[in-house]
């Protein structure tokens, strides 16, 4: 049975972290945040001034807009976020700081009059709300910035030919493991499933498990990898269930192995989001976000650590995989001013290259979501966070296309559950989830291209984002980082 957590080991402090909305967790554990900060950059906190504002029209004059968000759990984003506000010169823009219950709230105040002009959105707009016209469509606003956003982000914001977002930051997870760890044992980073089985046992000791997956043994968070892994996706390229095959049926099969063996951490003191299981030791290998690397960093691990995509099924299946998501902003239809809004967007979003950087790497750790500033950004140049930024780019896939709609996920999520924790038969389970995602395909009247940018086709499957990256990357082999 996989081996329970071991809290005598607990660090005084480690706490779960509040927020899991983006990539169901983002950004907690930062108090270390200052060591990742951008070295080389000028940082816009201390910097702006009412110089840099518009001194030649009152308040008054001016339209006014409110700008929801998330709570953030990084000291100093609040501030930061009103403080952008603050500096935009053609509207008085209203922060607020939406407390509990963000996702619920947005929604119900999406259908009166007292919702919010802008606000942010885990990966965009859901097709409901685009389909039902709560949101406006931000056509043109990237300009000739276009080019420099990631395709297949910018793709996943797209519905019927219309871009309904502007991405802020990306976050995403994959394993991290100890170098040092599996140097000692002879184990270089898995390649295959197999391998990450194998070692996960080999890893496991009296003091510690070999992998750790969340305290409900991955059944959360592994969706879209388990598919990836086996060379299959949520949906097809038009837009039809993706995954009814024997290679996801093994894949699977294969965690469900994971989660009855002994080397598999159960009952952590903190979950998969926080960073506490693997700087205590209570783990070799965790799966994490690239937002707990500062308080790893930070942690007597020091450089003694580096990340891997989740692997492939094996090496003539699937490939390697790792989810990204991006808190994105977008526009009320219920704006009494759709063109002011729409302006402000632009200019923070789009525009204003030194407050997207700050945003992205002085509060937490996040990649910027232009292409540019992610190459620029020095923490990004070196170390685990180096090996992280040219997995992005060559590995990444969207969490969950435009069309998979809250009962498609919900099905799914309830499947997982069987088939990881209980051993149920994955081909009758994963059909029980494809008659639910038919019947919501066939209610939104899904096309082979209606979750595309005009005249385009949505990446599939097997094509992860960042073609870009040069060279070819195996699961476990990023190109090698100095520390």
């Amino acid at each position: 049975m996989p081996q329970s957590a071991k809290p005598q080991n607990s660090r005084p402090g480690s706490t779960p972290l509040s927020r899991r909305r983006l990539l169901a967790g983002a950004g907690g554990a930062m108090a270390a945040g200052a060591l990742f900060s951008r070295a080389g950059f000028a940082s816009a906190a201390g910097q702006r001034s009412a110089a840099g504002r518009s001194l030649t029209t009152s308040a008054a004059d001016k339209p006014t807009l409110s700008q929801w968000y998330h709570p953030y759990g990084e000291e100093g984003v609040e501030d930061a976020v009103k403080r952008f506000a603050a500096d935009y010169p053609d509207a008085n823009i209203d922060v607020q700081w939406i407390p509990a219950d963000y996702d619920n709230t947005v929604a119900a105040a999406l259908l009166t009059g007292d919702g919010p002009d802008v606000f942010e959105i885990a990966t965009g707009p859901n097709i409901d709300m685009i389909t039902t016209g709560q949101v406006l469509p931000l056509d043109g606003i990237l300009g000739d910035a276009e080019s420099d956003f990631n395709e297949r982000i910018l793709k996943r914001l797209t519905y019927d030919g219309h871009l309904w977002a502007v991405p802020q930051i990306i976050d995403m997870y994959f394993l991290v493991y100890r170098k040092s760890w599996l140097e000692d044992a002879g184990i270089e980073p898995p390649a295959t499933v197999d391998d990450l089985i194998a070692a996960a046992a080999a890893l496991t000791t009296g003091e510690h498990s070999g992998l750790f997956l969340g305290n409900d043994g991955g059944v959360g968070e592994l969706g879209g990898m388990a598919l990836w892994s086996a060379g299959a996706d949520y949906l097809t390229d038009d837009n039809q269930f993706g995954f009814a095959n024997d290679d996801v049926y093994a894949s699977f099969g294969k965690l469900h192995e994971l989660y009855q063996s002994d080397s598999l951490l159960l009952g952590a003191p903190t979950d998969w989001s926080d960073p506490g299981s693997f700087i205590n030791e209570l783990t070799a290998i965790q799966l994490t976000g690239l937002w707990t690397f500062p308080a790893i960093q930070a942690s007597p691990i020091g450089d003694d650590f580096d990340m891997m995509p989740w692997p492939a099924l094996s090496a003539t299946v699937g490939g390697p995989s790792l989810p990204v998501g991006a808190w994105s902003s977008t526009v009320s239809a219920r704006t009494k001013d759709p063109d002011a809004a729409k302006a402000f967007v632009k200019w923070l979003w789009v525009d204003n290259t030194d407050a997207q950087l700050e945003f992205a790497l002085d509060y937490g750790f996040h990649i910027p979501a232009r292409n540019s500033l992610a190459e620029q950004a020095e923490p990004l140049k070196s170390g685990a966070a180096a090996s992280a930024l040219a997995a992005y780019q060559r590995y990444a896939f969207t969490q969950t296309p435009m069309l998979w709609t809250p009962a498609s996920d919900q099905a799914y999520s309830d499947a997982r559950t069987r088939m990881i924790t209980e051993g149920a038969d994955p081909a009758t389970e994963i059909a029980k989830v494809q008659e639910v995602v038919d019947s919501e395909l066939a209610r939104l009247g899904a096309t082979a291209t209606s979750a595309t940018g005009a005249g385009g086709s949505a990446p599939t499957g097997t094509e992860a984002m960042g073609t870009e990256a040069a060279g070819t990357m195996a699961a476990g082999s990023v190109p090698a980082t100095t520390g």
